[in-house]
């Protein structure tokens, strides 16, 4: 069984109708940890060893947040930088994260064309992520597919718990003892495996 942890960044929780439905579906298991970083670090002053530890411990990592300005909320950006230490996480010796799987669960205000060569914002999501592939990389970790949520401002309730159900489903299965990295990596967005 892996163990899961969901390191979640919105500074801006109690106004996100699509975030609140995500994590109400996150399954009640000992197996998946979630550890609200706004809410455990509103002053920014992140304990360095005591998330090493938190990583160490578990099999998966989701990097749950909305898009923001083509990117991450800043504690999470800080978060990146002061935990994924040189000697730790990279560089020589630094391969505590070696095969450790992470993703990102992300919504986006704007819809899917808009993220498109053709459309307003030139690049897909997957190519905005690309500093976070590479980070992933560059601490030997697999990064998978992310799980994208487009258009948030224009869901219906019904669209909310869809994707709030599509994301447990998600959970439960990486959770399993059949989950496979190779399984995932073919896939343009990691909802396409549970819809």
């Amino acid at each position: 069984m892996s163990r899961i942890l969901i390191l979640f960044a919105h500074p801006l929780y109690e106004k996100s109708r699509i975030h609140k439905a995500m994590v109400k579906a996150i399954p009640d298991s000992s197996s998946v940890m979630f550890h609200d970083l706004y809410e455990r670090y509103p002053d920014f002053n992140i304990n360095i060893k005591a998330e090493q530890e938190l990583l160490s411990n578990h099999d998966i990592i989701i990097w749950q947040h909305p898009f923001y300005w083509y990117s991450i909320p800043p504690l999470l950006k800080q978060w990146i930088d002061m935990v994924l230490k040189y000697g730790w996480a990279y560089g020589p010796g630094g391969d505590a994260l070696k095969g450790k799987i992470i993703f990102n669960a992300l919504s986006a205000g704007g819809s899917e064309p808009v993220y498109s060569s053709e459309g307003r914002n030139r690049f897909t999501i997957r190519e905005f992520l690309a500093p976070l592939e590479q980070t992933a990389r560059l601490c030997q970790l697999n990064y998978l597919p992310p799980f994208v949520i487009h258009g948030t401002h224009n869901l219906t309730p019904g669209d909310i718990k869809e994707y709030a159900e599509q994301y447990r489903r998600l959970l439960i299965l990486m959770e399993g003892e059949n989950f496979r990295v190779e399984n995932y990596t073919g896939v343009r967005y990691l909802n396409e495996i549970v819809q």
